[in-house]
């Protein structure tokens, strides 16, 4: 079994309109959202052994954010490529992992992160499903099984969803 982790990069400032998307900043928010995101990666017990990381500010902010929930031996990829992908380029780029990763987690952008996890999710509880057509917000958390054995065989409707997971889901903790 392997798993797919999905996150979007937290909430980015829009305050400096000079500033060229890419190198858009995380917003004081963005930044308290990833102290929540550190909790939920450890609650529920997602350890990837890989990170693959937008080279967007934004996103390598999150990644700086999340550090501290990540295991020492995880090995991180900062790739230009995943900046604004579409779910298909997404999927092209998990197809390519190493065999013997077991555990991904993927840091990027919408709508390509939503619709890879809507693409990929054959399976899952309805609710949470109709929850993600809906709706990916920033620093959100989706984490997907993929039950084969090779990350080539990774498909549309190859995974189910086991959790979808938002800093709002956090409240009041």
């Amino acid at each position: 079994m392997k798993t797919i982790i999905l996150l979007r990069h937290a909430k980015s400032s829009r305050n400096d309109t000079a500033l060229a998307d890419f190198d858009r900043p995380l917003a004081p928010r963005g930044k308290r959202a990833c102290e929540t995101v550190i909790r939920a990666l450890r609650r529920l017990k997602l350890a990837p052994d890989i990170v693959l990381c937008s080279t967007a500010r934004r996103a390598e902010e999150t990644l700086l954010g999340i550090a501290p929930a990540l295991a020492d031996g995880a090995t991180v990829k900062h790739e230009k490529r995943l900046y604004l992908a579409s779910a298909a380029r997404l999927l092209g780029r998990l197809r390519e992992l190493d065999d013997g990763v077991r555990s991904v987690l993927l840091i990027g952008h919408n709508p390509g992160l939503q619709g890879l996890a809507v693409l990929l999710a054959g399976g899952g509880n309805g609710a949470t499903l109709a929850r993600l057509v809906a709706k990916f917000p920033t620093a959100g958390l989706a984490a997907l099984s993929f039950p084969g054995k090779r990350w080539g065989e990774l498909a549309a409707g190859s995974a189910e969803l086991v959790r979808l997971w938002s800093p709002n889901d956090d409240k009041g903790d």
